[in-house]
């Protein structure tokens, strides 16, 4: 296993995202990438098909993917005048946008969900992250600020700061 820093939030985000952007994760740096491979500059798209195995896809929920996330949180939620709407919601035309817009009428479930979704999609990381290889390190040697570097009125400042 490799150790790397990886902002597992970010990539968190990057397995949830809905948007059109292509995201990678470097294996050497734990740099999170988003582009749109059809606007990649060529220099960039060659350095990174030249390197394989620096460069992994970061995979994306689909459709079915969100809608089984939504459905294990109903199992768990114990909001009874809730429970009914959200689970219709799911069930009908344009179900994460139905789900989300009922889910706004009751604040401790929409806490629920925030916090279920969090754990649930950080799971999914690690497990992804295991099967690349990847041991997510609370610090890496290459990216420790070195004190030295910093400026004396810098350092001051962040004397109650763990760096």
């Amino acid at each position: 296993m490799t150790l790397l820093t990886i902002d597992l939030d970010r990539l968190a985000e990057a397995f949830d995202a809905q948007d059109r952007l292509d995201r990678i994760l470097d294996l050497e740096t734990g740099e999170i990438r988003a582009f749109r491979a059809e606007s990649l500059p060529f220099e960039e798209q060659e350095a990174l098909e030249s390197r394989p195995d620096r460069y992994v896809a970061i995979p994306r929920l689909n459709l079915e993917d969100r809608i089984a996330l939504r459905e294990a949180f109903l199992q768990e939620l114990r909001e009874p005048h809730a429970h009914p709407l959200l689970t219709l919601a799911l069930s009908g035309r344009k179900p994460l946008r139905t789900f989300d817009y009922e889910l706004e009428q009751f604040p401790a479930a929409q806490t629920a969900w925030s916090r279920f979704q969090t754990t649930r999609l950080r799971e999914d990381v690690l497990a992804w992250l295991a099967e690349q290889g990847v041991e997510p390190g609370a610090g890496h040697p290459a990216q420790t600020p070195d004190r030295h570097d910093i400026p004396k009125d810098i350092l001051r400042r962040l004397k109650g700061a763990s760096l």
